[in-house]
């Protein structure tokens, strides 16, 4: 997730980061490597605690996009931002690409440009266009970027679709619980202290809880909004105490890890593909992996500074899979790591996705059933003292 960093760095004064990484440790570690002294550091959209997920920030990507589509065109970088500017309409917006153009007029080059406005550009993007103006590749540069964020995204909006329907069934199946125990079961107590019977124990702690419900039912509802609250205002911290848990499952844990490590390998091969060294790509993508991992490629750094070869570094470090090991043998022999590290998060995407799409169609089934038997359990009981008088009239 994306992190803002109040920092300050030497004669620039204070500065506002945004960076991309696995928690609040990693962001601040980012911003020290690149010589910021760090104030402070929260994810993005939070104001006093309380997360703004409506909020919205430059378009990073339509602007990439864009700005693709204008140079291939054969416009200036004048030009384009000529053309950016008068067409853009959030008041924002149109001052960030006005200040970029400024500076492109004062003779500094788009690199540099988009560096005075870290909380927009992040340093991975600035890095990758500060090696396409070295090698006078601009265009292809840009479209390596999008077709990097359109696979990160694919990877995300998979992740997303297979746990809307479990969140929908969830949410579902405790409207109905809840429905069953505060409004149908406290009838049904009325009618059989009326009827004077003895109930079966199940049944009895049924209509216990079902009573207590029904008459705290606004404490309840208060309850529920005060935890909606603050799951939404310290969702990033919950991200991370979930993300913790989910790793320690051992199916889970390792898909989780893997989906890391494709990523990781992603953006260290775009970024060797631009042209940045190896070390550097390293430290750049640090931010992105969750704290052990992170730990592991710190190690691994140094072995490669100490002339171990990559795949001997990364395996002895644990930040490999078999095939990974493999491929990066095949990419040291070959030349080509960069292409080599692109064709392991592909590999992994396409590993990961599959297993995703095996494991939706076994869990939602499941979870379907469990939700069933639990409110079926509910109704059984309910009328189980029912069916006993049935028996007993016979």
């Amino acid at each position: 997730m994306q992190y803002e960093i109040r920092a300050i760095k030497g004669t620039e004064g204070i500065v506002r980061l945004a960076l991309d990484a696995a928690d609040e440790a990693a962001a601040r570690d980012q911003a020290r490597a690149q010589g910021f002294t760090v104030l402070s550091a929260r994810p993005r959209g939070v104001l006093g605690g309380f997360a703004l997920p409506w909020r919205r920030g430059f378009p990073l990507l339509l602007f990439s996009q864009e700005l693709l589509a204008l140079l291939s065109a054969g416009l200036s970088l004048s030009e384009v931002f000529d053309t950016m500017v008068a067409k853009e309409t959030r008041a924002e917006s149109r001052k960030l690409l006005s200040g970029v153009r400024d500076r492109l007029f004062e003779g500094r080059s788009l690199s540099a440009a988009l560096g005075e406005y870290p909380q927009v550009f992040p340093p991975l993007y600035v890095a990758t266009v500060r090696a396409a103006e070295r090698t006078g590749d601009l265009a292809e540069a840009l479209a390596r970027y999008i077709a990097y964020q359109d696979r990160l995204d694919l990877v995300k909006k998979k992740v997303l679709s297979a746990s809307i329907y479990p969140v929908v069934l969830l949410f579902v199946g405790g409207l109905v619980t809840l429905f069953l125990l505060g409004y149908v079961v406290p009838r049904f107590a009325g009618i059989y202290d009326e009827v004077g019977r003895e109930l079966p124990f199940l049944s009895r702690l049924l209509i216990e809880w079902g009573k207590a419900l029904n008459a705290h039912g606004g404490l309840v509802a208060a309850s529920v909004v005060a935890l909606l609250v603050v799951a939404v205002a310290l969702r990033a911290q919950g991200r991370r105490v979930f993300t913790a848990w989910v790793t320690r499952v051992p199916a889970i844990g390792e898909r989780v890890r893997v989906y890391h490590l494709a990523r990781f390998y992603r953006t260290a091969g775009m970024l060797l593909r631009g042209g940045t060294p190896l070390v550097a790509s390293l430290g750049m993508v640090s931010g992105l992996l969750p704290p052990d991992l992170r730990e592991r490629l710190a190690r691994a750094t140094v072995r490669i500074r100490e002339g171990a070869s990559i795949s001997t570094a990364m395996d002895e470090c644990g930040l490999v899979t078999p095939v990974a090991s493999r491929m990066l043998r095949v990419g040291e022999k070959s030349g080509d790591m960069a292409e080599m590290m692109e064709r392991i998060a592909i590999f992994h995407d396409e590993e990961l996705a599959r297993w995703i799409e095996w494991f939706t169609r076994l869990f939602e089934p499941l979870l379907m059933a469990l939700i069933g038997v639990f409110i079926g359990a509910i109704v059984v009981l309910m009328y189980l003292p029912v069916f006993e008088l049935a028996g007993s009239l016979q």
